[in-house]
């Protein structure tokens, strides 16, 4: 009977230390996450500890979508690995990449969530992506409680707002080459991760276009 109950005292501590593990690696992956968001405006403890239970690790393979034009969004992600694209496509079917998402970024219908009105923009990974995935809403039930959350949410969209400004006046006042050398560097090493017409598509070219721009580049 005594060994007949430490077998099931043994048992039962097993799974209390497997819970603790999986805690305790789930707690590590989020710490990418909670370094990005300090970093663009600090935390305390007691607000992260709240925030952080409402993330989920979900995969997202190679041509899905995490956000849909005409859909609303109702998530927001933490890409941990992979490269998801922003992009528009107009009625003629030509597509125009507005932003790549990289590791360590957040990535979501912004203006969707925000102003609760279906997305004019699609996110698609470009590879197998792994993210962290929280709903929306259940972020902002927190910022009564958590000022600190709804400032951090404030400079979020200060960035995106700083970031849309800039890409639009490349586009406007500068050429080409210009923006292709902006694009290096921005995102290094990019290029040689993705199909070169995502690269033209960014650019606002075509890839005859950037294939001269890069013959050009060399023989400088």
């Amino acid at each position: 009977m005594e060994n007949h109950l430490k077998n099931i005292w043994r048992r039962s501590l097993s799974k209390r230390l497997k819970i603790v593990d999986l805690k305790t690696a789930d707690s590590s992956k989020l710490e990418a996450l909670k370094l990005y968001l300090n970093s663009v405006s600090l935390l305390r403890e007691s607000t992260w500890e709240r925030l952080n239970l409402l993330f989920s690790e979900s995969d997202l393979k190679k041509g899905e979508y995490f956000a849909i034009a005409g859909e609303f969004s109702k998530k927001v992600g933490f890409l941990s690995n992979g490269i998801i694209r922003a992009f528009y496509r107009n009625q003629q079917g030509f597509e125009y990449n507005k932003h790549f998402f990289i590791q360590d970024q957040m990535v979501g219908g912004y203006a969707s969530l925000v102003s609760k009105t279906v997305n004019q923009i699609n996110q698609q990974a470009l590879c197998d992506c792994k993210l962290w995935i929280a709903d929306y809403s259940s972020i902002t039930a927190l910022y009564n409680e958590c000022p600190d959350l709804e400032r951090l949410s404030r400079r979020l969209a200060e960035l995106y707002f700083v970031d849309k400004e800039r890409r639009e006046i490349e586009i406007v006042l500068l050429d080409a080459d210009q923006r292709y050398l902006i694009f290096q560097q921005q995102y290094p090493g990019l290029e040689q991760m993705i199909p070169q017409y995502h690269v033209a598509a960014y650019l606002g070219i075509s890839a005859t276009q950037l294939s001269r721009i890069r013959k050009k580049l060399v023989y400088k």
